[in-house]
């Protein structure tokens, strides 16, 4: 079982990768199962219903938008964020559905999409059933899946035995915990970043991986942007005042120093992760870190790391994320890093702890100060 720094950190759109980027990848894989068994021509109606968290929250967290744009056959990673909801009103209004984007079907926003509010599945609290009926209403198939945290999905016979995505491939440097990650490095005289890196290499070629990375960064950065510049309000009926453009230019307008002995240091970051925060807030793209809910934290601490401390490059970028990515296969594989299961402190809490590791590899640190920071976090 392996999972890879690209499974931790997906790129995709908010407002959470538990409800909002997990659904949409059930849905798609859910019409690409028709497809695939020869079952799409026949289809003329699909029920999606939620349960557990999905079903007393989704609403707020856009779920039924997501299994919509997934039954159309969208990614997280491609969809255009600027026509979903135009796109999502369309299919409400007539009352059609393009299955993958080729077959139209009925589709009744308020029949077919169901939220059980105070009704759970058995292996997670975030449960998908999708059914599909032919013309005659007949049952044609019917899937279950989870979403498990992070973007992660599986199905019901995977859920059974285990919430993890079963990879097989075959790694160089293996490890469970965070006792095997140190002893790896001692035994190889590798870094934590260094170790990940040639696990990396397993699945694709090392100029893959970096620019895979630094491609995840230019999302990170370009959401941070997107936060620092864009005001008004953001979506739901809470009316909640964007904050993050005139956060920016109140520090702009200060004097003196912003570098690390500044007491301005937090603030900075704080300017960071709530851009992303609000970014995710309003359905925009982002990247999971390991979650959208705690999407905001790794970014900042990697931005004001290369805005504002010396001698910053692009390897660093690479060995903050393959770093932050190890700790957080950590949690991932031994606990959780889904909300809906251990609440936002541990989402949240997973992220900082693996943002202080990564700085800790970034500033030139041993694989036993990372451990120690990422502990401390």
């Amino acid at each position: 079982m392996s999972i890879s720094t690209f499974d931790l950190f997906k790129v995709g759109i908010g407002p959470s990768s538990s409800h909002t980027v997990g659904p949409m990848v059930a849905a798609r894989l859910f019409a690409e199962d028709l497809r695939a068994s020869g079952l799409l021509p026949s289809c003329r109606r699909v029920s999606a219903q939620m349960y557990g968290s999905l079903g007393a929250t989704g609403a707020g967290h856009g779920t039924p938008k997501a299994l919509i744009l997934g039954l159309a056959g969208e990614t997280p990673e491609g969809v255009d964020v600027d026509s979903i909801a135009a796109r999502v009103e369309a299919v409400r209004e007539c009352g059609r559905l393009r299955l993958l984007g080729q077959h139209e079907i009925n589709f009744s926003y308020r029949d077919d999409l169901v939220m059980h509010r105070r009704e759970s599945l058995p292996c997670h609290a975030n449960g998908m059933c999708f059914t599909a009926f032919d013309e005659g209403g007949e049952e044609l198939r019917r899937r279950i899946f989870y979403s498990v945290g992070g973007g992660f999905v599986v199905d019901e016979s995977s859920a059974e035995g285990s919430p993890i995505v079963d990879d097989p491939t075959p790694l160089p440097y293996p490890f469970k915990n965070g006792e095997e990650l140190l002893a790896l490095c001692r035994k190889t005289g590798r870094s934590i970043s260094a170790l990940m890196l040639e696990n990396e290499k397993a699945w694709r070629p090392e100029p893959a991986v970096r620019g895979q990375l630094l491609g995840l960064w230019q999302v990170m950065d370009a959401c941070i942007s997107r936060g620092c510049s864009t005001e008004g309000i953001l979506p739901g009926g809470l009316k909640v005042k964007r904050r993050a453009a005139q956060l920016l230019r109140q520090l702009k307008a200060r004097t003196g120093s912003i570098g690390d002995e500044s007491l301005n240091t937090l603030d900075w970051v704080t300017l960071y992760a709530l851009a992303v925060n609000e970014e995710n807030a309003a359905g925009g793209r982002i990247v999971t870190a390991p979650t959208n809910g705690a999407a905001g934290i790794i970014p900042a601490v990697l931005k004001y790391y290369l805005e504002h401390c010396h001698g910053a490059s692009e390897d660093d970028v690479a060995r903050y994320l393959l770093t932050a990515a190890a700790i957080g296969i950590l949690y991932k594989t031994n606990a959780s890093i889904s909300g809906a299961e251990v609440g936002c402190q541990g989402e949240v809490g997973s992220a900082c702890s693996m943002a202080a590791g990564a700085l800790a590899d970034a500033l030139g640190g041993t694989p036993a100060q990372v451990e120690n920071a990422a502990e401390i976090a």
